[in-house]
C-alpha cells in the first residue's frame, strides 16, 4: 500500500489557479480512476476534477472556498490496498463512527502552550486517519508512538485511546502531558499543508481567548495583521466580524492566527453583549434638532454591509469588460424594426418546431439576419490585431450568445451559424443556455466567437449600450418584442417592434457602415422569407 498525492491539474487552457468550490468525497471514501472528487471554479467555468487513482481517500488538503494554484496538492489516496486491508479500513471507519461521542474532549485552557504542528515521526510516516490524528492532538498523544493494530500498522482511534490510558506518554516525573488545544482546520494534515477534514461547527465553538466581562462587549484586539484560512475569513464576513478584532493567543510565523471557532465565539460574545440592555447616552443637540440615529436592521442592531468574493467567473468578466471598454472606442447605433411578418412566421412554425421537441424563439431568426449582414459588411465580423497592424476578416460565422447566470454573464458560442437551420439553431441555443446556467459548459464552448448577441429584452429592457466581447469588433443587443406606435400611411398604429442596439469598435467600423449593417439586419427581419437565402 502506498499513499499518493494528487495535485490540481491544468483544468483549462491558460488557467493558473481555481477556487475549490466543493468536495465530492470525504476521507475514507473509496474512489475509482476518473471518478470526480471535487468541483473547481476557474476564471472560465465550473469543472469537475477526476481522480487519477483507484483507492481510498486519505486526506483533503484544501478548504472549500480556497484559491488553489495549478500543481498544488489537494488530496491524497491510499492505493494498492488488497481486500483485507479495505475491509479493515471499513471496520476502522465503523469504530470511528461509534466513538464520535468520545471525540469531544474538554476544551483546554486558552493559554496552554502546546506546539501547533504534529510531532515529528521518528520511525518514518505514521499511517492514521485524520480522526485518529485529531484525537491524538486532543489527548496530547504522540501519534508516532502509538502501536497501530490495523493493516501495515495503521493507527485507529481505539489505539490512540488505549495508548493515552496506558500513560505511555507520561514524562520523567510520572505526570501525563497536558492536553493540546483542539486543532483548527489548518492543523489537520501532515507537515505544513492544510486540510479541509475538519468542517466549521464540527466540535462547536470554542470560548474566546480573552473572554469579556459578563454583559459587556468583548474588547476588540485591533491588530494590523492577522493570519486566517479563507474559510475562517468567509465566516468572519458572514458574521460581520473583523478578524483583526478577534482575540487570540495562537500564532503562525510570529503573527496572530485566528481560527473559525474563535471568530464564532467572538461573534457570539458580541451578540450576547448587544442583547444586554445598556444605558442610552443622552443625545447631543447642537443645532436645536433631534440627534440623528444610525441605521439599524429589523431587530434593532446596527445594519452591517455584506461583502462577497470578487473572483472566478465574476472577476474574469470584470477584467474582460474593462479591457474591452478601455481598448476599443465604443460607438452605439440604435434603431427599431417592425416585425409583424416575423411574428407571424414564428407563430406558423412553432407547432412544427414543438413536434420535433424544439422551442422556437426569435433568436434563431435574428442570428440568421445577422449572418446576412456580416456577409455584406465583413468588417463587423473581424478582429483588429494591433501588434501586427492588420485587420483579420473572419470567414466563419460563430455567434456568441450572452446568457445571464448566477455567476455572471457567460457567452457560449454557436459555431457555423450560416450552415444551420432555424430549428437546429433553436435547439443548440437552448442547450447551451441551460448548461451555462447549470455551470456545465466546457471551456472550449465559450471560445472562437466572431460576433456576439445579447438579449436584454428578455427581462424587459428596450435599449442599451452593450460592451463589445473583445477582440470582436461588434455586438448586437436586442430589446423586447412589444407593440409600440409606428407610422403607416400617415397614421399612427400599434405594431410589434424589436429595438436594436449595436455597439462597434470605431477603430475598425465606421458609423455609416454600422448603420448599413443594421439596415440589412432589419430588412431580413421585416421580410423573413429573405432568411431562406442564408
Amino acid at each position: 500500500m502506498t499513499v499518493e498525492e494528487f495535485r490540481l491539474p491544468d483544468v483549462g487552457e491558460g488557467v493558473a489557479e481555481g477556487e475549490l468550490v466543493s468536495w465530492l468525497v470525504s476521507p475514507g471514501d473509496r474512489v475509482e480512476e476518473d471518478q470526480p472528487v471535487a468541483e473547481v471554479e476557474t476564471d472560465k467555468a465550473l469543472v469537475e476534477v477526476p481522480s487519477s487513482y483507484d483507492g481510498t481517500v486519505e486526506e483533503l488538503f484544501v478548504d472549500e472556498g480556497e484559491m488553489v494554484p495549478v500543481g498544488d496538492v489537494i488530496i491524497s489516496f491510499r492505493v494498492g490496498e488488497d481486500g483485507a486491508e479495505v475491509a479493515s479500513d471499513e471496520g476502522d471507519a465503523a469504530g470511528e463512527a461509534a466513538g464520535d461521542e468520545a471525540d469531544t474532549a474538554p476544551e483546554p485552557d486558552a493559554d496552554d502552550d502546546a506546539p501547533d504542528a504534529e510531532p515529528e515521526t521518528p520511525a518514518g510516516r505514521t499511517f492514521a486517519p485524520p480522526s485518529a490524528r485529531r484525537l491524538a492532538r486532543e489527548l496530547g498523544v504522540d501519534v508516532a508512538a502509538v502501536d497501530g493494530s490495523g493493516p501495515g500498522g495503521r493507527v485507529s482511534e481505539a489505539d490512540v485511546r488505549a495508548h493515552a490510558e496506558s500513560g505511555d506518554d507520561a514524562g520523567a516525573d510520572g505526570d501525563a502531558p497536558e492536553p493540546r488545544p483542539a486543532p483548527t482546520p489548518t492543523d489537520v494534515g501532515s507537515g505544513d499543508r492544510t486540510s479541509a477534514v475538519r468542517k466549521r461547527g464540527e466540535d462547536g465553538a470554542a470560548e474566546p481567548s480573552q473572554p469579556a466581562a459578563s454583559g459587556a462587549a468583548p474588547e476588540p484586539a485591533g491588530r494590523d495583521t492577522t493570519l486566517a484560512t479563507p474559510a475562517t475569513r468567509k465566516l468572519a464576513r458572514d458574521l460581520g466580524v473583523d478578524v483583526d478584532d478577534v482575540p487570540t493567543d495562537e500564532t503562525r510565523d510570529g503573527e496572530a492566527f485566528v481560527t473559525g471557532d474563535a471568530v464564532q465565539a467572538y461573534a457570539d460574545a458580541l451578540e450576547s453583549a448587544a442583547a444586554e440592555p445598556a444605558p442610552e447616552p443622552e443625545p447631543v443637540d447642537l443645532d436645536g434638532t433631534a440627534a440623528a440615529t444610525a441605521p439599524t436592521s429589523g431587530d434593532g442592531t446596527p445594519a452591517a454591509d455584506e461583502t462577497v468574493p470578487y473572483r472566478g467567473v465574476r472577476r474574469t468578466i470584470g477584467k474582460q469588460m474593462e479591457r474591452s471598454k478601455y481598448t476599443a472606442p465604443h460607438v452605439s447605433h440604435h434603431d427599431s424594426v417592425a416585425v409583424d411578418a416575423l411574428v407571424e412566421a414564428r407563430e406558423e412554425l412553432k407547432p412544427k418546431a414543438e413536434d420535433t421537441g424544439v422551442n422556437l424563439t426569435y433568436i434563431p431568426f435574428v442570428m440568421k439576419a445577422i449572418v446576412a449582414g456580416l456577409k455584406e459588411y465583413p468588417y463587423l465580423n473581424s478582429e483588429l490585431r494591433e501588434e501586427d497592424e492588420e485587420i483579420v476578416l473572419k470567414k466563419e460565422y460563430n455567434l456568441g450568445i450572452a446568457v445571464a447566470t448566477d455567476a455572471g454573464l457567460m457567452v457560449p458560442v454557436v459555431d457555423n451559424v450560416d450552415e444551420k437551420g432555424l430549428f437546429e439553431l433553436a435547439a443548440e441555443v437552448r442547450d447551451l443556455a441551460t448548461r451555462a446556467r447549470e455551470r456545465k459548459l466546457k471551456p472550449e464552448e465559450m471560445k472562437g466567437s466572431t460576433f456576439s448577441v445579447t438579449n436584454f429584452g428578455a427581462i424587459g429592457g428596450e435599449y442599451a449600450t452593450p460592451i463589445i466581447n473583445y477582440p470582436e469588433t461588434a455586438i448586437l443587443g436586442l430589446g423586447a418584442v412589444e407593440e409600440r406606435p409606428v407610422v403607416r400611411d400617415g397614421e399612427v398604429v400599434p405594431a410589434p417592434t424589436l429595438p436594436l442596439s449595436l455597439s462597434i469598435d470605431h477603430r475598425v467600423v465606421d458609423g455609416a457602415v454600422a448603420a448599413e449593417f443594421a439596415n440589412t439586419v432589419m430588412e431580413h427581419l421585416e421580410h423573413p422569407l429573405l432568411l431562406l437565402t442564408q
